[in-house]
């Protein structure tokens, strides 16, 4: 579709998967349309896959996930609005209790991928203007403490910076509270006066009180677990006090009591909590990765494929968002990098054997589309999940690839999804972090290549 109307395409998708009535929850991602279905038994695949704009569909989490690519917002902007505006998609008290039951997985990675996916572009952007200030910085051509660096510095550190006001937005905005109370919630745990209070004491002193209650005082800025944690339960309470509070009264009492309920109770219970929860997480992954690098980076790299054909990698997202933002790198996202680059490779082999026009296209928009934007689901889904020797041609490069990564500790000052216009991401103060992960990603370029070719049949067809 060249100019897509998306009105045309909610309303086929929505006809396609058994109305509104068949459709209990709704959110998307970076590349899919997520749906909760009552019955998935009456959908017919072929049907939805045949939707022009469809790029293919998956079943993973207790969804229903149709892959549509980066516009994906601008669909389900639309889509929401038409199974909303048709009155039937409402569920009952017994029903929604029903499949809060039988669809916990999907709720678990739904929220994730809710929460984040606003988030990827920012965090993407910024990522990669700290690359390439490092880079300059080491060429000579930016100098430190100079206004021009700080100046470009600040832009790209702002969304860390920031990130506890955004998630907090974000979380507000999938569970319908007010974003803007949730943002000033956000703020107040990195205002100036706020943070002096801390007074270069470490995370976890006790040196100020609230009415006589202890608070244990924690850096905030740049955190992801607290402010997650935050905002749900900011969000039930704003729907609590919006169901109950009278009409007249609603400018006032929703806000001032979530702002004096939700700032305090953050402080002094919910934020240390969730920073040591963060902190607890990041430490158990980070410690599987040093105590084997090796073997972490053959089940990440072969394995990231995997994760994302059933769109379950969200749950491992905020674990790199949270490693960048706490200590400025992660061992994690490159390993995703040597699954993207093996794919890379795979559909070369396939674009150099294959003699059907139609196979050898597919092939080479694919290694375009991922070189340049590191989307990898069209691919995944239209050419190696339908021949399993493809596949597992995938997983076993991303699986060399990744194992190089992890033996040499290759890490990311960024979190950025895996594409040849993120490899700013590797420059760090350690050149050989650079040169080590384009060795490991050309290792899983060629190995992909390699097999792609051994594995493709001269007449391959697309499925």
């Amino acid at each position: 579709m060249a100019s897509k109307d998306w009105d045309k395409l909610a309303s086929d998708i929505i006809a396609e998967v058994g109305g509104p009535e068949n459709i209990t929850g709704m959110t998307h991602c970076a590349t899919r349309l997520r749906l909760t279905l009552k019955d998935e038994g009456i959908v017919d695949d072929a049907k939805v896959k045949a939707i022009d704009g469809v790029i293919n569909v998956a079943h993973g989490g207790g969804q229903y996930q149709i892959l549509i690519g980066i516009e994906v917002p601008k669909l389900y902007e639309t889509f929401e609005a038409q199974v909303k505006g048709s009155g039937k998609a409402e569920l009952s008290k017994s029903d929604a209790k029903d499949g809060q039951k039988k669809d916990i997985v999907s709720t678990i990675f739904g929220t994730i991928s809710g929460i984040f996916a606003p988030l990827l572009a920012p965090l993407a952007g910024s990522g990669i203007l700290r690359g390439l200030i490092i880079l300059l910085t080491q060429l000579g051509v930016l100098v430190e403490g100079t206004s021009t660096y700080t100046i470009l510095y600040s832009a790209g550190s702002a969304v860390f910076y920031l990130l506890p006001v955004l998630l907090l937005i974000s979380t507000a905005k999938r569970f319908k509270a007010d974003p803007y109370i949730a943002a000033l919630i956000g703020g107040a745990l990195i205002y100036p006066d706020f943070v002096a209070l801390l007074n270069g004491g470490a995370n976890g002193s006790v040196i100020a009180d609230f009415f006589g209650i202890p608070v244990v005082l924690m850096g905030y800025s740049s955190t992801v677990v607290p402010a997650i944690l935050a905002g749900l339960v900011y969000s039930a309470l704003y729907r609590f006090l919006d169901e109950h509070v009278n009409e007249n009264l609603k400018l006032v009492i929703p806000p001032l009591v979530s702002l004096v309920v939700m700032v305090p109770l953050t402080m002094i219970v919910v934020g240390p909590l969730a920073v040591w929860a963060g902190e607890g997480v990041a430490a158990i992954v980070n410690w599987a990765i040093n105590a084997s690098g090796l073997i972490s980076g053959i089940l990440v790299g072969g394995g990231w494929s995997v994760l994302v054909s059933f769109g379950i990698h969200w749950a491992v997202n905020p674990i790199m968002i949270n490693n960048i933002a706490e200590v400025g790198y992660d061992f994690i996202c490159p390993l995703t990098f040597a699954c993207n680059f093996a794919v890379i490779g795979v559909a070369l082999g396939v674009f150099l054997k294959a003699r059907n026009n139609e196979v050898k296209s597919f092939a080479m928009t694919g290694v375009i589309t991922i070189v340049l934007s590191a989307i990898i689901e069209p691919t995944l889904f239209g050419l190696l999940v339908n021949n399993k020797k493809l596949f597992g041609a995938q997983i076993i490069a991303g699986a060399v690839g990744g194992a190089y990564l992890g033996l040499m500790r290759v890490a990311t000052s960024a979190f950025v999804f895996g594409s040849v216009t993120t490899f700013p991401a590797f420059v760090t103060g350690d050149m050989m972090n650079f040169v080590n992960a384009m060795i490991g990603l050309a290792i899983s370029t060629v190995v992909g290549a390699v097999l792609g070719y051994a594995f493709c049949r001269k007449d391959e067809v697309l499925a």
